[in-house]
Order: C-alpha cells, then sequence, then structure tokens
C-alpha cells in the first residue's frame, strides 16, 4: 500500500512503463520505480545456478587450501558468503576461513568488506570507486610479478583484469562461485522483448552484463535482434548500473544511460530525470498537456490513457496545430482495419480520457487537430 499523501501516480515516472530483467533484487528494484509511479514489466533476463555441487569450485577451493595465494580478491557479497557456505558443506570452512586469515584480502566495494567481516576476517584494502579497474591499478603499482592471486568469479565478464594480471607476471586462479543460466520459464523474457519492439515500454534497465547479453541473445534466436536494437536506440531508453553491465549492449552499438554512483537508488534516480527530460510538452486549450508513455499529464494531473488513444495523440502531436486526416490516423490506429469511423470511435475515448473534450478539434471533412494555443503557432508552423 501506499502512502497517500505521496500517491504513486504523481510520481515523476507517472505515466511510463519501465522493464526490469534483473533476477537478483528484482522486487527492490521493481518498488523504488513503482514507489514514483511507474509501471514495472518484470522478466528475469537469467538465473543464478549456485556451485555447491560443482566440483570446479570444491577443486579451486582445495588448490586454495593447499597452496596459499599471496591476495585474494573478493568481488561480490553473494558469491563470498556462497563459497564460504558451500565449502563449510564440504568440511572445509574452517580451513578455508584459516587460510584467507593468512592472505591480502581486497574487497571491491562495501557489500563484500560487509561479507568479509560476517565471516570473522578482515580486508586489506577495498577501493572508494567500487570498481574493478581501481582494484587492478592498485594492483599492478603494487607489481604482481611471480605473485598468486585468487579472483572470486561472479557470473559477469571481467574485461580485461585477469588478462591484465597474468600480463604483469601473476598466476591468477578463479574462484567460480555461481554461474548465469537462461532463465527456466522463457515465456516472461519474450513478452518482455515484444513489449521494447512494440515500443510499450518507456526505458529498459539492466543490473548485470549477463542479463543484457541474455536478452540480446534470446531476441537473435528469435529473429527478433535487429527490431529490438532498433528500439533500443531510438524509443526505449536502456539504463544500466554501470559501464561493465553496458557492455554487451554497447558491442552492438547501442548507447545506454548510467548513475555516477554503480546502486539501484542512483539508477531509478537517473531514471526519474531523463524519462520527464524525454517528455513533450504543448500548450493546448489553455492547458499544459505533457505526453508520457502510457498515460498524459492535463495541468498537472495524471490521465491514464488506452493504447489507441495514445496511438492517435502521437499522431496529432508530430505536427500540433495542423489538421491530421482521418485516413492517416486511420493508419496510426493499431488493428482498426479500413473502417474511418474507427477513428470517431478512438478519438471519442480519447477526449474522455483526458477530461477535457477541446484539447483536440474536430475539422470537419478534413479531420482533427490540437487545439494548440495561438501563442504557439508560430513555434510549430514549420514543424
Amino acid at each position: 500500500m501506499y502512502d497517500n499523501q505521496q500517491r504513486p501516480e504523481q510520481g515523476p515516472l507517472a505515466g511510463f512503463t519501465v522493464g526490469v530483467t534483473a533476477a537478483r533484487r528484482a522486487e527492490e528494484l521493481g518498488a523504488l520505480l513503482q514507489r514514483r509511479g511507474a509501471s514495472v514489466l518484470h522478466a528475469p533476463a537469467l538465473r543464478i545456478v549456485p556451485l555447491a555441487d560443482d566440483g570446479e569450485l570444491l577443486a579451486a577451493t582445495k588448490e586454495l587450501i593447499d597452496q596459499a595465494p599471496d591476495i585474494v580478491v573478493a568481488t561480490t557479497a553473494i558469491g563470498f558468503r556462497g563459497w564460504i557456505e558451500a565449502a563449510d558443506g564440504w568440511g572445509l570452512g574452517e580451513d578455508l576461513l584459516a587460510r584467507l586469515r593468512e592472505v591480502e584480502l581486497l574487497a571491491r566495494g562495501p557489500k563484500v568488506k560487509g561479507a568479509i567481516r560476517a565471516a570473522g576476517l578482515t580486508e586489506e584494502w577495498s577501493p572508494s570507486s567500487e570498481s574493478m579497474a581501481e582494484v587492478l591499478d592498485r594492483l599492478l603499482e603494487e607489481g604482481v610479478d611471480g605473485r598468486r592471486i585468487a579472483v572470486q568469479l561472479h557470473g559477469e565478464p571481467l574485461p580485461g583484469f585477469v588478462e591484465a594480471l597474468r600480463a604483469a607476471g601473476a598466476e591468477v586462479v578463479g574462484v567460480p562461485v555461481y554461474r548465469w543460466m537462461p532463465p527456466e520459464d522463457i515465456a516472461p523474457l519474450d513478452r518482455l522483448i515484444d513489449a521494447t519492439i512494440t515500443r510499450s515500454l518507456d526505458a529498459l534497465t539492466f543490473t548485470s552484463a549477463p542479463a543484457a547479453a541474455s536478452l540480446l541473445s534470446r531476441a537473435e534466436e528469435r529473429g527478433l535482434l535487429s527490431d529490438l536494437l532498433a528500439a533500443l536506440h531510438h524509443d526505449v531508453l536502456p539504463a544500466c548500473v554501470g559501464p561493465v553491465t553496458a557492455l554487451p549492449l554497447q558491442a552492438r552499438g547501442v548507447d545506454t544511460v548510467q548513475p555516477e554512483r554503480f546502486r539501484l537508488g542512483p539508477l531509478v534516480q537517473l531514471l526519474c530525470q531523463e524519462l520527464p527530460a524525454r517528455t513533450r510538452t504543448l500548450p493546448i486549450a489553455g492547458h499544459r498537456v505533457e505526453i508520457r508513455g502510457h498515460a498524459v499529464m492535463v495541468d498537472g494531473a495524471l490521465r491514464p490513457v488506452p493504447p489507441a488513444g495514445m496511438s492517435l495523440l502521437r499522431a496529432l502531436c508530430r505536427r500540433p496545430g495542423w489538421v491530421v486526416a482521418r485516413a492517416e490516423l486511420l493508419r496510426a490506429l493499431p488493428g482498426a482495419g479500413r473502417d474511418e469511423h474507427a477513428v470517431e470511435t478512438a478519438i471519442a475515448r480519447l477526449r474522455t480520457a483526458l477530461g477535457a473534450p477541446k484539447l483536440i478539434q474536430t475539422v470537419v471533412k478534413r479531420g482533427y487537430r490540437l487545439a494548440l494555443d495561438p501563442a504557439a503557432d508560430s513555434k510549430y508552423a514549420d514543424v
């Protein structure tokens, strides 16, 4: 339930629909978006598979216990906790903790530091930027030639990290704590892809590189990759929690927006700035009309509009104040066929939804126009 004093429909994201691809912390991200007024469409683009029974993780753990590394780099809190829990399950927990007490332990950020300390350990250092690039810079400055470095892998690519360490002479041992896999039920992801292509979404959020890669891969399997990329290039805003997450999209030529701090809260705040800034506001019939994704703000009041009405409104807005013929509006109306009476019906419903019938004028025998205020006519005369 929402506090009546802060009605979500009046929030900065009111009238917008945002897609969420996250598998982990999806509920948290969805709640943050909804509290700011957004409609949320969630489809996990992947699932996390723990490796507690995986021979690869067991072998890496035994190797590190038997032959101590000089440095251990912990990259995620969930991964570090999972590693300790898996070692406990194998009866190796105390041996692993004893070994980790002897080494230089680096934590990528505050959450990992919390997991390290919860295990009774103390990190040597953590970067203020929470960036693996800063961790790499520190290691290379210290010198890694001949040193043995264990890196807790976390399902996302670490571009250049391991390669740079090896090129500088380090022996790198990967600790694969969990893996990303495609979702068991692919139908929600397909619906999310379809919603992106049909522009039913205003923004699509990504919190991990594997989620972005999985979405692109699924679209390619369905023969829809070019359509998806076209939507992300022009109409649907791709928002990533950080630069590593954005890499699969950038590899396809898609520009993304990212917050300065790589966290969910700043990601949502970024959307609160970006989406309203992309809307069009027009002075019509003495009202201030702001056209959002699936709704219209009329003098600051949110007016939900059905998809057919939004299609007509966007067609009218392409040339504000100009008459748009019924035949052109019919082409903009999804699934309307050839009957121009469908336009009249949809316009009537649109007027009702807007709550201000005079916003749209009927021009007899010609079509319809937005009743643009006279002072604005010159501004839009050549649109």
